[in-house]
């Protein structure tokens, strides 16, 4: 079951108007939820419309009319009201599109393979796995057309040991052997990997280097945010621990360092201490934040952002034991083009200015 402080990807519900001629409940479950501790009584409807995006009313009804909707193991009807810790879910007459994987001739830039286990460099735009409304082009849609019998994770997605955002760039371990998932899953679980990212954020950060910690979870209030509650009442443990590469003026260049990995975890904690990431859109970076009034300035902005259309976020550096032989391997990754113009510009204009 899909938990919502544990989604990374959150479907869209296209699939609503795709239901069975005969409105019988579908065999295969499409959506899962379990409503948290402090859900106050609200209706089925609104409530799937806060989780699943794209979602629409209208939509989620028809489905509810066709006793597609469940809480608890019980259909219900649209006005049903979801109380705490009750389960709701969602079921179709055909296979959830993310679990239709489809093999695709996609290139693969990597960097490193053996028996065992392979690192990519995965560039910018492209989804590790289906979901979401990408249903096709996914790094695991190309992983099975140029691998066979790859290892399954805990999700059933094919290699996966771990997974970077869609526009965050940068290097994946991907698991060849039932052994090699094993034992890379267990050296991401005890903290045991080196993870670097490079990343561009909003503003002057006044310390050369310092660690965020606080429980990363979802938004209260929008889901398709994380959010950070540093008493633990939400979420799970994290921890990043980051240093200034260099300053700008009206942005900094900073090296992050996860001893967890959550979703969106430096997007969320560089934003938690007024750092946002450079063009973040989800989390409003893509707006000028700091700096000057002067047109030239926001012009010069706005060019940035067409360089780099996307967070400045850069998986830079991945360390982990290789599971067969022992070998402490450690793989480093040139920042992408777009980052590095984006960086040059930057540069220049704090010479220039």
């Amino acid at each position: 079951m899909k938990n919502i402080d544990e989604l990374e990807n959150i479907d869209d519900i296209d699939e609503l108007d795709e239901l069975d001629e005969e409105g019988s409940p579908s065999m295969y479950e499409h959506y899962s939820f379990k409503a948290g501790k402090g859900q106050e009584p609200l209706r089925v409807d609104k409530f799937l419309m806060n989780f699943v995006e794209n979602a629409t009313r209208n939509k989620v009804q028809q489905a509810a009319k066709q006793g597609n909707i469940f809480v608890n193991g019980q259909p219900v009807k649209s006005n049903h009201r979801v109380k705490a810790n009750d389960e709701v879910k969602v079921y179709f007459a055909h296979p959830p599109h993310e679990d239709l994987l489809i093999p695709e001739n996609i290139p693969l830039q990597i960097v490193y393979e053996d028996d065992s286990l392979l690192v990519v460099n995965k560039p910018a735009g492209m989804v590790v796995h289906p979901g979401h409304g990408n249903y096709s082009g996914t790094l695991i849609n190309a992983l099975v057309y140029h691998f066979e019998n790859l290892p399954n994770n805990s999700s059933n997605r094919p290699g996966l040991v771990h997974r970077i955002d869609k526009d965050t760039s940068g290097l994946l371990v991907i698991a060849k052997t039932e052994e090699a998932m094993l034992h890379l899953t267990q050296q991401f679980f005890h903290k045991t990997t080196e993870r670097e990212y490079i990343a561009l954020v909003w503003g002057n950060v006044e310390a050369d280097e310092g660690t965020v910690r606080g429980h990363i979870g979802r938004h209260l209030k929008d889901r398709l945010q994380m959010d950070v509650f540093p008493d633990g009442s939400h979420g799970k443990e994290a921890v990043t621990h980051y240093k200034v590469l260099e300053r700008f003026g009206y942005v900094t260049l900073v090296s992050c360092r996860l001893e967890t990995g959550r979703t969106h975890q430096i997007r969320v904690h560089m934003k938690h201490i007024g750092h946002t990431l450079f063009n973040d859109e989800r989390y409003g970076g893509d707006k000028i934040l700091k700096g000057t009034t002067f047109a030239k300035y926001k012009q010069f902005v706005e060019n940035c952002f067409s360089v780099l259309p996307r967070q400045a976020l850069h998986a830079k550096t991945l360390g982990f034991e290789h599971p067969v032989s022992g070998e402490y391997l450690r793989f480093d990754s040139e920042l992408p083009a777009d980052m590095q113009a984006c960086i040059e510009k930057w540069r220049g204009y704090k010479i220039n200015n």
